[in-house]
C-alpha cells in the first residue's frame, strides 16, 4: 500500500458542520489528513463545528451545499471545480448524497479521484429515489461504514465489489476511556437521572435521540415483562426528544400504564456519555429498524459495559454474543424480557467480565486511529494512480 503523499490536498465535501456523526467524521479525518502532512479542506454551508474544525488544523470553504434545489445544485458544479483549480485539490471526499450532484461531476471535469462514504442504508421505495441514492457509488471507491452496509449497496446498487471498500467509524479512546472519567462525574450522573446512592437495582441505559426507531417502547414492554416475573430494573432512557414532544409523551404515558413510573426516567439530552455509560450497568441497543453502525452498540463496549443489541444489521458485527454482550431477537418485547433477565441474573462478575472483552475488541476495531488508517490508505492508493 503507498504511503500517503504528504502535501496532498484533500477536500472533503459535507451539506453542514451542526452536529452528528457525518460532521464528527469530517472533522476526525481532516485531523489526520494535517497529521500527515497534507492540506484538509472542507466545503459546507458551515454550523458549530467550524470553530473545531479550525481547530484541528482544517480549513472551511463556505458553500451552500446543503440544498436539494436542482438549479442551485446545477451552479454549485461550477463553483466546486473553481474551488478543486484554485486550491489544487488532489482528491474529493463526498459525505453526502445531495452535494454528491455537484462534487462529483466537477471533480471528473477537473480529472480528480473522487471518494464518497454511504453513512447509512438510505430508504428508496421507488426508482427515482433509488437513482438519487446511488449517486454516492459514482466515485472511484466507496467507502461503507460498515460490513452491512457493504453488502447493501453492493446488492442495491449492482456495483462492483471491488469499488466498495468497509471502514467502520471510529471511537475516541482518548474520551472514551474508562481511567479518564472521573468517579465523581460518574455520581454526578447517577443523581442527575435520579438514582440513590444506595440502589440496588441494576441501571440499564438506552443512550441515543428518542425516535421510534430506536426501540424505547420494545424496551419499556421488555421491562414490564420483567417486572411480571419478579425482576425489578431501573431503566434510564437517555436522549434528546429533538422536537418529537408527541413521542416522549407517549413513551412516558406507557410507562405509568404499565406502572413503570418510577423506573423509566427521562433526564434529557446528555454530552458526557463516558460518564453516562459508566453510570449504568448494563447498556441496550434495541433499534426496530437494522442500524448502519451503530455508535450506541460499540461505544459502551469500549467503555466495558455489555450490550444487549436487536440482532440486526451492524450490530451482528460489533457484538459478540454470549462474549461481550447479548444479540436479541429484533422487535419482540418476549426475546427482550428473556435476554434482559439472562442479562441481570449474570451478575456483575459476568457483567464486568464480558465488559472488558469488550473493551478489548472494540478499541482494537473501532478506534478513530484505526478508521483514519483506512481512509488515509484508500486515498493514497487513488493519488498513487494519478499522474505525476
Amino acid at each position: 500500500m503507498p504511503a500517503f503523499p504528504s502535501g496532498a490536498t484533500i477536500l472533503q465535501v459535507t451539506p453542514a458542520l451542526d452536529a452528528g456523526g457525518v460532521e464528527q467524521t469530517t472533522l476526525d479525518i481532516a485531523e489526520a489528513v494535517c497529521a500527515a502532512g497534507g492540506r484538509a479542506l472542507v466545503a459546507s454551508s458551515g454550523g458549530r463545528m467550524a470553530a473545531e474544525l479550525a481547530a484541528r488544523g482544517g480549513e472551511l470553504i463556505p458553500l451552500a451545499l446543503d440544498t436539494k434545489n436542482p438549479l442551485a445544485m446545477a451552479r454549485n458544479i461550477g463553483r466546486i471545480e473553481r474551488l478543486i483549480r484554485a486550491e489544487h485539490v488532489d482528491l474529493v471526499h463526498v459525505r453526502s448524497r445531495a452535494p454528491a450532484f455537484s462534487a462529483i461531476p466537477a471533480a471528473h471535469r477537473a480529472l480528480v479521484p473522487v471518494v464518497t462514504t454511504y453513512h447509512g442504508v438510505y430508504g428508496a421505495r421507488s426508482g427515482a429515489k433509488r437513482w438519487y441514492n446511488k449517486m454516492m457509488t459514482r466515485g472511484d471507491v466507496t467507502i461503507a461504514n460498515s460490513a452491512y452496509t457493504r453488502d447493501h449497496i453492493i446488492a442495491e446498487h449492482g456495483v462492483d465489489p471491488a469499488s466498495v471498500v468497509a471502514i467502520p467509524r471510529g471511537v475516541d479512546l482518548r474520551r472514551f476511556d474508562p481511567a479518564a472519567v472521573p468517579a465523581e462525574a460518574v455520581e454526578r450522573m447517577r443523581a442527575a437521572w435520579g438514582v440513590e446512592p444506595g440502589e440496588t437495582r441494576p441501571v440499564l441505559l438506552l443512550a441515543g435521540r428518542l425516535t421510534r426507531w430506536k426501540g424505547q417502547t420494545l424496551a419499556i414492554e421488555a421491562l414490564a415483562g420483567l417486572k411480571d416475573e419478579g425482576l425489578d430494573a431501573l431503566l434510564v432512557v437517555l436522549g434528546d426528544d429533538q422536537g418529537r414532544v408527541g413521542y416522549a409523551h407517549e413513551l412516558k404515558a406507557l410507562a405509568e400504564k404499565l406502572g413503570l413510573e418510577d423506573s423509566v426516567r427521562f433526564p434529557g439530552h446528555e454530552t458526557d456519555m463516558p460518564a453516562a455509560y459508566l453510570a449504568a450497568d448494563i447498556v441496550l441497543a434495541p433499534s426496530i429498524k437494522p442500524e448502519a453502525f451503530g455508535r450506541t452498540a460499540v461505544e459502551p463496549q469500549v467503555m466495558g459495559r455489555p450490550v444487549l443489541a436487536a440482532a440486526h444489521g451492524a450490530a451482528t458485527e460489533t457484538v459478540l454474543d454470549g462474549q461481550t454482550g447479548w444479540l436479541v431477537e429484533p422487535g419482540s418485547p418476549e426475546a427482550w424480557t428473556k435476554a434482559l433477565g439472562e442479562a441481570i441474573a449474570a451478575g456483575p462478575e459476568l457483567q464486568a467480565e464480558m465488559g472488558a472483552a469488550g473493551r478489548i475488541r472494540a478499541a482494537a476495531l473501532y478506534s478513530l486511529e484505526a478508521m483514519a488508517a483506512s481512509t488515509l490508505d484508500v486515498y493514497a492508493r487513488l493519488l498513487a494512480r494519478q499522474p505525476a
